[in-house]
């Protein structure tokens, strides 16, 4: 196969992603009242939403996102989130795990305790107070074995909550989207999607990106086998030294428990490089909560989380 072969072969792979992706959202908007787009300003949520606005072109996105902000976010990936989402015209909610704190609704952590888990609630929240009744979500089956667990479209009962022995079949990508009241749903359009394809359509539709997902140097101190941040909730324990590395980040999150990887790829076609080679799913790389637990996304989808 030559390399215009092997163009043509992936660009037709996208075409049939994009089409079962803006298929989805198409149908939930129809179908639903009020749906919002979970918006992280990962590169994930990024293509989500530049699906989404082509979905719906020449008009705007009818719906608005919504970000759940721990507080502990990396801040270029907070100035590209405000600067994306505006550049779309589309709607931006933030719901504030530190506003759920000061409520009492979760506990405070501390100054550097990971929020992660905390969003759960601020989430349903969230989804409570605006009346949302469907929330599109950037998860992809790759990423996690309980994210592999997802259908295409995933009930929560009235309490948020997640039931995976209870969910709806879907053959031949039939959708039933059809909710009783206080339920709702969580939409994954990008379920059939892998890193290495949202990549290639960052890389195809020239979708932008923090400049994290690119390699850069940073104070960053090695702790539980992971290159963490250093700044924000991330301090230096005693015995621990920092280093300035060359590194980039796989995916984005919560500062305190989202690990970088060492790399040169400043590129897309690098970093496409790089994915292309991986044995290690990026989640299972560079996140903490998730790397120690077997059960750590499972527990927390159960609780209500993306």
């Amino acid at each position: 196969m030559t390399m215009t072969d092997t163009a043509r072969a992936t660009d037709q792979a996208l075409d049939q992603l994009e089409a079962e992706a803006i298929g989805v959202i198409r149908e939930v908007t129809a179908e639903c009242r009020a749906p919002v787009l979970l918006f992280s300003g990962g590169k994930d949520s990024a293509v989500l939403l530049h699906l989404a606005a082509k979905a719906f072109r020449p008009g705007r996105v009818p719906f608005p996102v919504l970000h759940v902000d721990t507080g502990h976010n990396f801040p270029e990936v907070i100035a590209y989130r405000d600067e994306f989402v505006s550049s779309l015209r589309v709607e931006l909610i933030v719901a504030s795990v530190q506003d759920s704190i000061d409520r009492g609704r979760v506990p405070d952590p501390g100054p550097t305790g990971s929020r992660n888990r905390l969003q759960s609630v601020t989430l349903l929240d969230a989804l409570a107070e605006h009346g949302f009744d469907a929330a599109f979500g950037g998860g992809r089956r790759d990423e996690d074995k309980a994210r592999a667990k997802e259908r295409l479209l995933s009930f929560r009962d009235r309490r948020g909550q997640w039931e995976p022995r209870l969910q709806r079949p879907e053959p031949w990508n039939v959708l039933n989207a059809r909710i009783s009241p206080g339920e709702h749903l969580r939409a994954f359009p990008l379920s059939n999607w892998t890193e290495r394809d949202i990549w290639s359509a960052i890389a195809r539709d020239g979708i932008p990106l923090p400049s994290i997902y690119f390699a850069h140097e940073r104070e960053v101190v090695e702790r539980q086998r992971m290159l963490l941040a250093v700044g924000g909730p991330v301090v230096l324990e005693s015995g621990e030294r920092s280093a300035h590395e060359i590194v980039r980040y796989r995916t984005v999150g919560d500062a305190s428990c989202t690990g970088a990887i060492r790399s040169t790829a400043t590129t897309i076609d690098e970093v496409l490089a790089e994915v292309a080679t991986a044995r290690i799913t990026e989640r299972g790389a560079t996140r903490a909560d998730d790397t120690f637990s077997d059960t750590a996304m499972e527990d927390r989808k159960r609780e209500g989380y993306f």
